[in-house]
């Protein structure tokens, strides 16, 4: 694989590669985890699903309509130099969008295949009133798989994330006590993130406790941790627009010998699935060796879900090691997360992230994969 120059002049660059080989004169983006990826504005978006951005990018110009609300944010903080002509006229924004493809003298306006229904409707109707004869091919997710691969600036944001969130972990094993709620663990823990320099949480906190630890995306609730539990976080800091993700399950007290195998099995996997990671891999074959592995002890029917998804502005990104086939590139950040789920009993998951190379998989997570005790 060439490689990957960093920052967001050189994405732009591979997007208006893409346009050449394609024939498009134009793409406009609306989603903001793309459009923070291609203007490297830190600080700006907040990812609230309201759309009040877009941009449109020719091969040779780069516009970006936004609104009162965000105009100063991006003058303050889109990177020196950067060639984005701002705009923030009274214009609805898809009409926006047909203003600038007369302009441009456009004859194919490429669009995101997930952009809203009601959005590309009002493309099209303000092409119609302009009288102008203008293609919208979809771009199938090329942004998306452009973003799978990282550049050294965001795999250095997400490292950053990481130690956070590993310093997080290592707080908690000195903090969690039988007697807390479920919901005054997941209080602290985020709170830890947010007072050692996450900007704000990757998701919302994943915290289970005792049997709940079987529901794999359980919510906090005011359980009270008891002896003898499982408890399990899954969680992550978001640092400058980047996240991190991490799932670490911890037992209170010495633990049963069926836990202890439970736990030795996950991790097994986990470390197992590591070895067999590297460029070119299909992240289905990755999955279906924790399949294997799991099922071949025995609790194939307790783990249901994939072994890995990226990460990076969302928390979950291109390649995955699931069901499905997709060839994982160098470069590309994914999570590895075994985990055995036994109903009304408890369950394990063990989850790392890091960045896939040539010939193997280096984890930005440094806390330890050995279960942790909590002393009660």
């Amino acid at each position: 694989m060439a490689e990957i120059v960093s920052g967001p002049a050189a994405r732009i660059e591979r997007v208006r590669a893409m346009m050449e080989e394609r024939g498009y004169d134009a793409v406009v983006v609306r989603d903001e985890a793309n459009l923070r990826w291609l203007t490297g504005a830190m600080g700006v978006f907040d990812y609230t699903y309201e759309f009040p951005h877009a941009a449109f990018i020719t091969r040779d110009a780069c516009f970006l309509h936004t609104d009162s609300r965000y105009f100063n944010s991006f003058t303050e903080n889109l990177p020196e130099g950067h060639t984005w002509q701002l705009d923030m006229d009274g214009h609805d924004i898809p009409g926006w969008v047909a203003e600038r493809a007369l302009a441009c003298r456009c004859r194919v306006v490429a669009i995101e295949d997930d952009m809203q229904l009601s959005f590309y409707q009002g493309i099209v109707r303000g092409l119609e009133d302009r009288s102008i004869v203008c293609q919208l091919p979809l771009m199938h997710g090329d942004l998306r798989r452009m973003r799978a691969v990282k550049d050294d600036e965001e795999i250095e944001l997400m490292r950053h994330a990481q130690a956070i969130t590993d310093a997080a972990f290592a707080h908690m094993l000195g903090f969690i006590k039988p007697g807390m709620t479920e919901k005054q663990i997941r209080v602290e823990l985020e709170s830890f993130m947010l007072d050692n320099g996450a900007d704000g949480l990757a998701f919302d906190s994943i915290v289970a406790s005792g049997p709940n630890t079987a529901n794999p995306h359980a919510i906090p609730s005011d359980r009270v941790v008891q002896k003898g539990d499982f408890v399990l976080m899954d969680y992550g800091a978001r640092y400058r627009d980047y996240d991190s993700d991490m799932t670490r399950t911890v037992v209170m007290g010495e633990p049963t010998a069926e836990q202890r195998a439970l736990y030795d099995l996950v991790q097994h996997t986990h470390e197992e699935c590591v070895r067999a990671i590297h460029a070119g891999v299909d992240g289905h074959d990755i999955h279906m060796l924790s399949v294997k592995i799991i099922s071949d002890a025995g609790y194939g029917d307790y783990y249901g879900h994939g072994l890995g998804h990226g990460v990076g502005i969302d928390i979950h990104e291109l390649p995955n090691f699931g069901r499905a086939s997709n060839i994982v590139e160098a470069g590309s950040v994914v999570t590895v997360e075994p985990g055995v789920y036994l109903p009304g009993v408890g369950g394990v998951r063990l989850e790392d992230y890091g960045v896939v190379t040539e010939d193997g998989y280096m984890p930005f997570t440094s806390s330890p994969h050995e279960l942790q005790v909590i002393d009660c």
